[in-house]
Parts: C-alpha cells; structure tokens; sequence
C-alpha cells in the first residue's frame, strides 16, 4: 500500500495530496460528531462532514501542497536551523491565521449563510481557533519542516490535523449555532416564526 501511495504522490502530487486531505478532512468531522460531540451514528450530519471535505479536497490539499513547496524553495537563513524557524514563523504568522480566516468564510458559503452571518461566525470562533493553533501547529511544524522530506509534509500535517479539524469543525458548529437565526414575519397571522 505505501509503493502505491509513494508511486501515486511522485506522479500526481496535488491530485493525491488533495485527495488525501479531502478524507482526512472528513474523518475530523467525523471524530468530532461522534466522539466529541457524541451525536450517535443517527444523528450524524453527513452533508457537515461532506463540506469538510470539499474544503479538505478543493482547498486545503492544494493549498497547503503548494504553500510548503514555496517555504521550502523561498525562505532560506544562514545556517539550516536558522531558515527551519523562518518556515516555522512564516507559516504560523502568514498562512495560519489567513487559512483558519478563509476556513470559517468559506464553511460559512458551503453552509448558505449570508455575509453578515459569516461575518459573525468569524466574531464567534475566528480567534478561539488562531490561538488554539498557537498551542498545537508550532511545535508540530518544527519537527515536520526539520525531519519530515517536502513530499510527505503534507500527510503528517493531515494525520496530526485528524485531532485539529475534529476541532475546527466542532468550533465551526458551535459559531454558527451561536449566529441568532433571521426571524421571518408570518403576515396571515402576524405570527413571528424561525425561517
């Protein structure tokens, strides 16, 4: 299974990377419907883990697959140890906060709500989540940019983000439970009612 997974990646990095982190996406929704929020195999919102990973597929795999690609060729230092805490940085002040920003807008698309409403999950969860990545992400990306080789980067970020995105989906869902909801006029009866 590894020959073919390495046979695949040197062929069609993007694809496989994307393809992978679609799936990983998915089980941290996954993780975090049934063993976080413990809503039962039931009760489980498939068309939730669904958006995961389409954000996971469309977005994240190629994102972060080029995104590492650009460290790795752009940013050097003086001596390796050096350019290993320029990666680090760049990624963790740079993409992460703009990643965890684009993360929360476009679950916010993929979920129908409107501008103001993304707008207020952004307000609910945006911060929570930057400075949780500030406790998990440095430390895991030392060790990844240091011992990991670039093709394989983006695996281990998915396989340790199995845990990071059972979080950000539950963060996602509680932000916008938290959204109030647009309260429509009932004329006939002049009733107001939840849309």
């Amino acid at each position: 299974m590894w020959k073919v997974y390495n046979k695949l990646l040197a062929r069609q990095p993007i694809l496989v990377q994307s393809i992978t982190t679609a799936f990983l996406f998915a089980t941290g929704d996954v993780v975090a419907q049934q063993y976080v929020e413990r809503k039962g195999m039931e009760n489980h919102d498939t068309s939730r883990t669904m958006r995961m990973a389409v954000f996971g597929g469309c977005f994240a795999g190629p994102v972060l697959g080029n995104w590492y690609r650009f460290l790795e060729l752009n940013v050097k230092g003086s001596t390796p140890i050096k350019a290993l805490v320029k990666k680090v940085a760049v990624d963790q002040f740079l993409c992460a906060p703009v990643f965890i920003g684009i993360f929360f807008s476009a679950q916010g698309l993929l979920e129908g709500k409107s501008v103001n409403e993304i707008k207020e999950k952004l307000q609910q969860g945006y911060t929570t989540a930057v400075l949780a990545n500030y406790k998990l992400w440095p430390a895991v990306q030392l060790v990844n940019f240091y011992a990991v080789p670039l093709y394989y980067r983006l695996a281990v970020t998915n396989v340790v983000a199995i845990g990071w995105n059972a979080y950000l989906s539950n963060v996602n869902q509680r932000s916008s439970s938290s959204v109030p909801q647009p309260v429509k006029v009932n004329e006939k009866e002049n009733i107001t009612s939840p849309l």
